[in-house]
């Protein structure tokens, strides 16, 4: 089965804007999926295959999750 050839198969550019873009830039480089960002611009990602979509969506739902756990303790520590 030659799966270069399917067409179920391709690639696309995503952009993600976020405060936390480096986090997952650096995060991204870690899993091996090819990403580039530069100062005040959204990160770029390249997403060839599923499993680095499903890493994509992955860190930067970790990454949310993060910021607002911060923001829910930074509110319990001013309460």
């Amino acid at each position: 089965m030659n799966l270069e050839n399917s067409p179920y198969l391709s690639s696309a550019i995503v952009e993600i804007q976020c405060d936390d873009r480096w986090q997952v830039y650096f995060r991204l480089q870690e899993l091996d999926v090819q990403c580039w960002c530069a100062a005040h611009q959204p990160l770029t990602v390249r997403v060839d295959s599923a499993i680095a979509l499903i890493h994509v969506w992955s860190v930067v739902k970790q990454t949310e999750a993060r910021s607002q756990l911060i923001e829910w303790l930074e509110a319990c520590w001013c309460d």
